[in-house]
């Protein structure tokens, strides 16, 4: 059996270890939560802490093998669309703790247990129990807890595999596996999938009858053949602006009745909530101020972009956008779009001047403290067009904070004459340093 390694969020979770507070590992669904927590972390609790297999609770609320052992039933929960009744849990976890000692709770989609933040309230004041619970949907996790437990909620967010993590498991050289790290994304099945056409037929089965099935049912969403659409829509659309209002336009120019404008920022937000994309905002970088809208749409796993589209919009250049900034989220920065105001004089047709304003933009300004990186993607450096197109966004800053231009192909990394650092995205994504050249 092939192990992928998660150092760094093992590392997490080891450095949490009884601080007192619910340690909530949230993330896509298939993106590796489970095994993190059940197997990576279990056997480091037995092998490096030398915690007894008796004292870590293991429970998994999507489960009809560990379902039975409370008398619940998966089929029946589904059925009658019932969460799991916290009751029957309690005793459970009651009898299996009832020996002296420290305990480790892993509670795997706690999400469907019913009451979970009074039943985790209960188990985090006292302080025989260390609680670590896993969920794919950030309206009933992180809002939640971090609501009710007034600051007593940990979280650690869960990306798919990033490169770094991923490569060497493909049995090729790094140019050939980014490729196919561009192509198939992430998710830890698809990326140890022997063959082409088993990563394809993961990732669409698991679009199809997961991600979206999900958001139906916890939404109680009517409009499927709408939602689906607008989930096309954004797939084709990475890396551009989004506008709700504009997007409304064009649903009822394509249907009769369409969808409304709330109706679409609502949909965005489901497609948000259970971590299949997330919203970049603009910011202004001059002005230092945000802007609502438009804003830009990554999918958290490219592969899923690319299955929904069928592999059709290759487009390396709004891929390589969209890995660049799941790459700076898995390294902890909080990521916008910047925006750049830009004044200079132009000659007009009599040889005299006018005065221009607008906006040019940086595709990321990425925060991590008192850090700050402003990012360009640029897929071919020869084009020189669109190279100082660029370098114009960056030179028109004006703060002395590390400007960068990422370009796809390999490069020696060096720096331009007006400070700026020139890397290939290889080196940019394998080196975890690689911002502090």
């Amino acid at each position: 059996m092939i192990t992928i390694k998660r150092d760094k969020y093992l590392n997490q979770l080891i450095n949490k270890i009884d601080n007192g507070m619910i340690k909530i590992i949230t993330g896509l669904r298939r993106s590796g939560k489970s095994y993190l927590l059940n197997e990576i972390f279990y056997q480091y609790l037995l092998s490096e802490k030398g915690v007894k297999s008796s004292h870590v609770i293991k429970f998994a609320f999507d489960n009809d093998e560990d379902l039975r052992k409370i008398g619940e039933d998966l089929l029946e929960l589904k059925i009658k669309k019932r969460k799991v009744n916290p009751y029957k849990f309690s005793n459970y976890v009651s009898k299996k703790t009832a020996a002296p000692g420290h305990y480790f709770l892993l509670l795997d989609e706690v999400q469907e247990l019913d009451a979970f933040e009074f039943v985790l309230n209960n188990y985090v004041s006292n302080k025989k129990y260390d609680v670590y619970v896993t969920g794919s949907n950030a309206k009933f996790l992180v809002k939640d807890i971090i609501t009710e437990f007034r600051g007593r909620g940990d979280k650690i967010h869960v990306l798919p595999l990033s490169f770094s993590e991923c490569w060497n498991y493909y049995d090729s050289d790094k140019k050939d596996a980014l490729e196919k790290y561009m192509r198939y994304g992430g998710l830890p099945w698809a990326v140890l999938a022997p063959s082409d056409e088993e990563k394809i037929n993961y990732i669409k089965t698991q679009i199809d009858e997961t991600y979206l099935t999900d958001i139906i049912d916890r939404f109680d969403v009517r409009n499927k053949i709408e939602l689906d659409e607008l989930f096309n829509i954004l797939a084709s659309g990475i890396s551009g602006l989004v506008n709700p209002k504009k997007l409304a336009a064009t649903f009822k120019s394509i249907h009769k009745d369409g969808l409304t404008e709330d109706t679409i920022a609502q949909y965005i937000q489901y497609f948000e909530d259970s971590f299949l994309v997330s919203i970049a905002n603009k910011y202004d970088v001059k002005g230092k101020r945000y802007i609502s809208t438009p804003y830009k749409i990554y999918f958290e796993d490219v592969g899923i972009r690319n299955a929904r589209i069928n592999f059709r919009q290759t487009e390396y250049n709004h891929i390589m956008e969209n890995v660049i900034y799941n790459e700076l989220r898995y390294r902890g920065f909080n990521v916008d779009v910047g925006d750049v105001e830009i004044r200079e004089n132009i000659k007009d047709k009599n040889g005299g001047s006018i005065r221009k304003q607008y906006s040019t933009e940086v595709d990321f300004v990425a925060n991590y403290g008192d850090k700050r990186y402003y990012i360009q993607s640029v897929y071919k450096i020869n084009d020189e067009d669109k190279l100082n197109q660029e370098l114009k966004s960056l030179k028109n800053i004006g703060d002395s904070f590390k400007k960068i231009i990422v370009v796809y192909d390999y490069i020696v990394p060096r720096y331009d004459d007006n400070g700026i650092f020139y890397i290939g995205l290889r080196d940019f994504l394998s080196d975890p340093n690689s911002l502090e050249k």
